[in-house]
């Protein structure tokens, strides 16, 4: 897709209609079009042209129609893959470029999209039901253990709408706060070293003073001021801070608000998949060892169902290892305190060095070691919250 630099960003959480100024219906909505549909509705002040309701028109372009035939096909490949495990082989090394096909197909156009979001979690919701219908008849699995698999799954929804309320966007807000804290800090500093009695100690105090003095950059694109290490989301339009990347499995960026939250998710997916997998193999064949049982299971292809499961287990196996491999790779960036667009920009520009197969990417310019760099991860705020904070110390 071709980058036009010039082109304004647009707002990546539109105006609901929630907060509409015009609405007093309230009904929540997270479509821009929608919103401007509604505003026109309200206003008496409907579409020129065209016989179509704009309000519906937006609704079904919000829907992402076009997404229906692919999770048609998913059931449907599975099926055919359960067939015999050649068929097996063959679709499930296709179903990754018939996936992409499908997407550059019908959603390249758009900048931001459910596409991937929405095949994430039908493909969760599909493996729990078969899990239910086909694996707990057997009577290998205990309520216990459908129980532990059906709080896994809740909590990777939960953790995964945590991470979608927002990275942590910069407002033009944001830089006059900065301004005010750093001038407040400059009179009052003076006074909370001379009590001797202060809570805040002098390393705190300094903690302080070198994030308020900290250099900002200016987005050329945004045309605001930004705090350090904030980056520009061609995708979403807007700068955030500490910007990580932006995923297109939640149809996110991935900031200092919300990296926390993403982690877990992570974490809890692939845990709950990992002891989900390993139940249905041991539901399938239980004379098998775990990781023999992936590979060689006899008899499984003698029935439909338990062929059907043990297809499913190796897709939700190629998808725990991607996981799996992004699990790794995070965890490595947080210990060396960079995020994934320091280490592109610091492997493009040479500055840099990658160790485990370019796995880990070391630019030494924020690292203070393993311990402080999870404290700093771990205990990071919003940059408003932040200086709040700080003012409300001080005083």
């Amino acid at each position: 897709m071709k980058w036009e630099k010039l082109k304004p960003p647009e707002p990546d959480d539109p105006m609901c209609c929630c907060e509409c100024d015009i609405c007093q219906y309230r009904c929540c909505c997270d479509c821009e079009d929608l919103d401007e549909a509604f505003n026109r509705w309200l206003k008496d002040n409907p579409a020129s042209s065209g016989f179509q309701s704009p309000v519906f028109g937006a609704v079904i372009d919000n829907l992402e129609i076009s997404m229906v035939p692919a999770l048609l096909l998913l059931p449907l490949l599975l099926r055919v893959a359960a067939l015999h495990y050649l068929l097996g082989i063959v679709t499930l090394t296709a179903l990754p470029g018939l996936v992409l096909w499908y997407y550059y197909t019908t959603h390249r156009k758009k900048r931001r999209t459910l596409f991937f979001l929405t095949l994430a979690l039908y493909s969760l919701a599909y493996m729990y039901y078969l899990f239910i219908t086909e694996i707990l008849p057997h009577g290998n699995v205990s309520q216990l253990q459908v129980c532990a698999v059906t709080t896994g799954m809740i909590l990777t929804i939960v953790c995964l709408v945590h991470t979608k309320r927002g990275p942590g966007f910069v407002t033009a807000s944001l830089h006059e706060a900065h301004m005010k804290a750093k001038e407040d800090f400059t009179h009052l500093d003076e006074a909370v070293q001379s009590e001797v009695s202060s809570s805040v100690t002098s390393a705190e105090l300094l903690t302080r003073k070198q994030a308020l003095t900290a250099k900002w950059s200016f987005c050329p694109v945004c045309k605001i001021m930004r705090p350090p290490r904030t980056g520009h989301c061609r995708t979403c339009g807007s700068c955030v801070e500490r910007l990580d990347h932006h995923c297109i499995w939640i149809n996110s960026c991935v900031g200092q608000a919300n990296h926390r939250s993403f982690l877990l998710t992570i974490c809890v997916f692939v845990l709950t998949s990992v002891y989900g997998i390993s139940l249905v193999l041991h539901s399938l064949c239980p004379q098998q060892y775990l990781m023999t049982a992936l590979f060689y299971c006899p008899g499984v292809y003698n029935q439909s169902s338990t062929a059907l499961c043990f297809t499913c287990c190796w897709y939700s196996s190629i998808v725990t290892a991607g996981l799996l491999y992004l699990l790794v790779t995070q965890v490595l960036n947080i210990s060396s305190n960079v995020t994934e667009r320091e280490a592109q920009l610091a492997l493009r520009n040479k500055k840099s060095q990658s160790r485990l197969q370019g796995i880990v990417t070391e630019t030494g310019q924020y690292s203070r070691g393993f311990y402080q760099n999870w404290v700093e991860f771990l205990t990071m705020t919003d940059a408003s919250v932040s200086l709040r904070s700080n003012l409300s110390d001080l005083v």
